[in-house]
Formats: structure tokens, sequence, C-alpha cells
């Protein structure tokens, strides 16, 4: 039999998440990387990204970099976490849609993507808060869009 997850840490780690996905997508940097501990790791390598981003203000930068004129809609669903007093490991099932500004294309033909996959989460909690310690992308489908009809 699985352990029982507190509710309250259920829920709190579960709107640090959720703040993440509408931090991201309104671009507000500040709130977004208060989300994360100092010494956040971020790995993207599993999906074609760099090899793995170490310290918050980095990861920041590169996310930032990657995301900043585009539009996205970030989602989460599911979690399956493993709660061990002050640490969580939580995998989230998610789908993220990008659609890239015409300047920021990686390709001149691709106009954005919808990706399905997962979030491999490690969380701390410090001082009563969690923040996101480490995080691993892994994408099981990947639709590449042409760009929109300029209007």
């Amino acid at each position: 039999m699985a352990a029982q997850v507190d509710f309250q840490t259920y829920v709190a780690i579960s709107e640090v998440k959720a703040r993440y996905c509408r931090m991201m997508d309104t671009k507000d940097w500040a709130g977004f990387a208060d989300l994360f501990t100092d010494d956040f790791e971020l790995d993207t390598s599993y999906v074609g990204g760099p090899p793995p981003i170490r310290g918050r203000e980095a990861a920041v930068a590169a996310i930032r970099s990657w995301v900043e004129t585009a539009k996205t809609a970030h989602q989460v669903h599911s979690p399956e976490m493993k709660i061990e007093g002050d640490v969580a490991h939580v995998i989230w099932a998610m789908q993220d849609r990008v659609i890239w500004a015409p300047d920021c294309r990686p390709v001149p033909d691709m106009g954005g993507h919808t990706g399905y996959g997962h979030y491999h989460e490690r969380y701390v909690r410090k001082d009563g808060r969690w923040r996101i310690a480490a995080q691993r992308l892994t994408r099981l489908i990947e639709d590449f869009h042409p760009p929109a009809p300029e209007a």
C-alpha cells in the first residue's frame, strides 16, 4: 500500500506548479524565479535542449530566452507524489503549446509546437515553503505547426 500523502502538502506542491504554469505563460519572470531554489537544476537534454543548467538565475534566463516572445500555454495534471519529510519527488503529466514570434522561430517554417510528456521534479520545503529544486522534461509526442497565415 502506498504511503498516505498529507493533503495540505499535496495542495501546497500543486499550487507551486500551478503558479509555474501561470507565471511562465504570463511572463511574470520575478514570480517565476521565486518558485525555484537557488541551486535549481534544469534538464531539458532529453528533448533536445542543452546539457543540464545549474542555478536559478541561469535556468530562468534560459527559459526566458526560449519563450519570452512566444505565446505559450502550459498545463499539468495527474501528479504522482512521493513525499519524504521536506523533500518531494513529483511526476506531472504535461501539455504545452508554444507559438513563436516570427523572429524567434527555431526553423523559419515552424510556427509552433504542441508537446505532451512529463515533468520529473524534486521539491524542497524550507522555512515552511515548497520550491522546485530540480526539473527534467521528457516528451512522448511533439506536434509541430506551420506559421499562422499573416492577417
